[in-house]
């Protein structure tokens, strides 16, 4: 399925990354772990900057460390492109682990697939040193507009 790229963001990486420290400060206290590094018309990019902490035995980057990668992508989406209201949530969230990944950087290539007044659905593709570790397909649901 084609991306939604008549789209345009309303924000930029450097804003949804701003949005993530105040509104989600636990997500990587203090650090740069998760961040997005692009915001392009339809999508977006985010990274995990995997070190150690990321690790489980054997040197792999833990699942759940790049679930958490797939779930930033779709937020990062849904507020660089619904807009700014940080109470976008998860609906669901589907992922295929299909390699190993080692501590390093790891991109999160996202899309949005269709956007609407009240839900967004994406995908993602996990790439890490060249190769997909992981890919996910989500749904994040857009609350409604607040008049003053």
């Amino acid at each position: 399925m084609p991306a939604q790229s008549d789209l345009t963001p309303k924000m930029t990486a450097v804003e949804v990354n701003d949005l993530l420290d105040s509104a989600y400060p636990q997500l990587n206290e203090g650090s740069s772990a998760y961040e997005a590094i692009d915001v392009f018309p339809g999508g977006c990019t985010v990274r995990l900057n995997a070190t150690e902490k990321h690790l489980r035995p054997g040197g792999t980057v833990s699942g759940p460390c790049l679930f958490t990668l797939a779930d930033i992508g779709g937020y990062a989406c849904v507020l660089s492109h619904a807009g700014p209201d940080a109470l976008s949530v998860t609906v669901n969230l589907d992922i295929n682990f299909m390699r190993k990944a080692e501590a390093g950087p790891i991109d999160g290539h996202c899309r949005i697939l269709k956007l609407g007044r009240s839900l967004m659905v994406f995908d993602i593709d996990i790439v890490a040193a060249g190769q997909t570790v992981a890919y996910a397909t989500g749904t994040y649901s857009i609350p409604p507009k607040r008049t003053a």
